[in-house]
């Protein structure tokens, strides 16, 4: 086997992604913590603002802040999708570092977005406005 030079960049590269996107994603959850989104607003959806609707990200940042003080019930009330789109994230990210790549198949991708679908126009109607945040 020969070592080319772009090789070693390429493994150190990728073995230093890991810990930098956990690194990301626990600042993130630092400063939800400390920056509530319940209290000032960090961004306005775009999307709600022109046309009123939820979008299914809408609570979101909510979300994730309540979860950072422990507050399940809380999070789901305020996206109700946050709390398992985080646990797939994490489920991911360890497929990613024990070099076991999750990866989903047409039926799950499928199943996601109609998930997703069906959130979106069942948060924005009257007999799912519980789902709103």
């Amino acid at each position: 086997m020969v070592n080319t030079p772009g090789a070693s960049a390429t493994s150190a590269r990728t073995g230093s992604a890991p810990p930098l996107v956990a690194g990301a994603g626990i600042a993130a959850f630092a400063l939800l913590r400390i920056r509530d989104p319940h209290a000032a607003a960090y961004v306005t959806c775009p999307f709600h603002a022109v046309t009123g609707l939820w979008c299914p990200l809408c609570g979101g940042l909510r979300a994730a802040a309540d979860l950072t003080h422990g507050d399940i019930l809380a999070s789901l009330s305020s996206n109700v999708l946050v709390a398992p789109a985080l646990v797939v994230a994490v489920l991911a990210w360890l497929g990613w570092v024990s070099g076991r790549p999750l990866r989903p198949g047409r039926t799950a991708v499928w199943a996601v977005a109609i998930v997703t679908l069906a959130f979106t126009v069942a948060r924005n109607t009257d007999c799912g406005a519980w789902l709103a945040p």
